[in-house]
């Protein structure tokens, strides 16, 4: 971990060099590791002291990470994770909760806390991260970043500790548009569909009208410079029976699948888990088998819908998350509460497998929040793109 560590982003190991390539494509970045990836000479430890103590020393590192170091980008420690990366407020109830490095007084959003955090406050270039839910968009909305939930399976997981596989993807955080290309580019082939020049933008009005009227009457202005640029969204509907159904069917598979993956390990050792995350498990155990088959047959349907509507063209213009960081102060239930309201905006990419990136580019109460463009399976590159297009025209970094 880095000597100084202002914002309790690292996870405390020792410190092990880490060999990289002294020239390539991103040679003078430096970077973090959520504590879910390999790497050789360091544990890998979930944001769990059982996974730790089970972990040892690693002897090979994460493909991805890899390919990082070899072109030339510096590793400088591994990042606080959310416990069993279960979780989105970023408070880990053994290794503690990093700083929010653009909000100080708010929550960094988790589980990839430690590496918005070590980004945000400057500590790093860049970090990677994880989302199965939204782990990497929402401490991206809390932080004022760039970060991106790739198409499913778009960046090998290997090496990667699991939650629930079918969600699980492998994504990365930036404080400018510029830098986040650097990587992408990096870590991503060209796309398999690539968006044209001027996109079909899309207005999700059921997404939009979830925000509170004040979050909207700030959102709105920034959207409409985003339009500005990229053209007029057309009006159009994401939701699939209700967002109450989507919810749940999101829900059913991935605490079936959290379970699947962790439960054997719960059950034999009992080890002890921080709240939130311990209710979580206990809750993914009850889903049954009727339950997983429905949302199974309910999640193909909703990934042709939305492959329809997005065709090879078409970008979905919405908000991150519900609104800001909600304060360190809040308690449980109110943080709860937030992150149950953010899934029905995050399942739409996590159920449809689609990319999205979301975008700092507006505040609010002293606070950043994100907007998104979410494309076609295998537009990511393109949709980074525009990211660059609206930072060349003002909006964000």
């Amino acid at each position: 971990m880095p000597l100084h560590d202002p914002a309790h982003a690292f996870v405390p190991y020792p410190d092990v060099p880490v060999p990289h390539a002294a020239t390539g494509p991103l040679s003078g970045l430096r970077f973090g590791v959520k504590d879910l990836f390999d790497v050789a000479g360091y544990p890998t430890g979930g944001g769990s002291p059982f996974l730790l103590a089970m972990s040892g020393i690693k002897t090979t590192t994460a493909p991805t990470v890899q390919r990082l170091l070899d072109a030339g980008a510096a590793m400088v420690g591994k990042t606080v994770t959310d416990e069993f990366a279960f979780s989105m407020n970023g408070n880990n109830a053994h290794f503690g909760a990093p700083i929010n490095g653009a909000a100080p007084d708010r929550i960094s959003g988790g589980s990839s806390s430690g590496s918005a955090s070590a980004v945000s406050s400057g500590l790093c270039d860049f970090a990677l991260g994880t989302d199965t839910g939204g782990s990497v968009r929402a401490p991206a909305n809390h932080c004022g970043l760039y970060g991106l939930r790739p198409t499913h399976g778009r960046i090998p997981l290997a090496g990667v500790l699991d939650l629930a596989p079918g969600f699980d993807t492998c994504g990365f955080f930036t404080r400018d548009a510029h830098s986040f290309a650097r990587v992408a580019g990096v870590l991503m082939d060209a796309d398999p569909v690539a968006l044209p020049a001027t996109p079909r933008l899309l207005w999700p009005t059921e997404v939009w009208a979830l925000l509170a009227p004040d979050v909207l009457a700030d959102a709105q202005p920034v959207a409409e410079q985003v339009q500005a640029v990229l053209g007029t969204a057309a009006p159009v509907t994401v939701v699939r029976d209700s967002f109450e159904a989507m919810y749940w069917h999101f829900r059913h598979l991935q605490g079936r699948e959290s379970w699947m993956t962790d439960g054997p390990l719960i059950e034999r050792f009992a080890p002890p888990l921080g709240p939130g995350v311990a209710e979580r498990f206990a809750w993914s155990k009850q889903v049954t088998d009727a339950q997983v088959a429905a949302a199974s047959a309910f999640r193909a349907a909703y990934a042709q819908q939305i492959d329809d509507l997005l065709g090879s063209d078409g970008v979905l213009l919405m908000p991150t998350m519900p609104d800001v960081a909600p304060l360190r102060a809040a308690l449980d239930s109110a943080l709860e509460d937030y992150r149950n309201s953010a899934i029905r905006m995050l399942c739409i990419a996590g159920l449809s497998r689609t990319p999205q990136l979301s975008l700092p580019l507006l505040k609010r109460n002293g606070a950043p929040m994100g907007l998104s463009l979410l494309g076609p399976r295998g537009s990511d590159l393109s949709l980074i793109a525009l990211a660059q297009r609206l930072s060349a025209a003002g909006l964000g970094a």
